[in-house]
């Protein structure tokens, strides 16, 4: 299973517009994504889920899909949180 780990840049953290937007992004996608930090696992597809993480500036998550073209998906959902949505 490919995987990313990525650092949140948005300067508010992941907050309800930019979370929303990722989750939209998972689910566009097609595959089964998911998204650690720390020892907690979730479906990152999961708005409650991702929102219930408290993500802020600087923490480190990391992404894991399964699936065809899941090296690219991968990259662009890391290319999404590795972005400041909040400048």
């Amino acid at each position: 299973m490919p995987d990313r780990s990525v650092v949140i840049a948005s300067a508010n953290g992941l907050h309800a517009r930019p979370a929303s937007l990722f989750v939209q992004a998972v689910a566009a996608s097609g595959l089964a994504v998911e998204l650690t930090r720390g020892d907690k696992t979730l479906n990152a597809s999961s708005i409650l889920g991702l929102i219930s993480l408290g993500l802020q500036h600087g923490d480190e998550v990391t992404l894991h899909a399964e699936g065809d073209n899941a090296d690219a998906v991968l990259d662009d959902l890391a290319g999404f949180l590795g972005t400041d949505h909040d400048a």
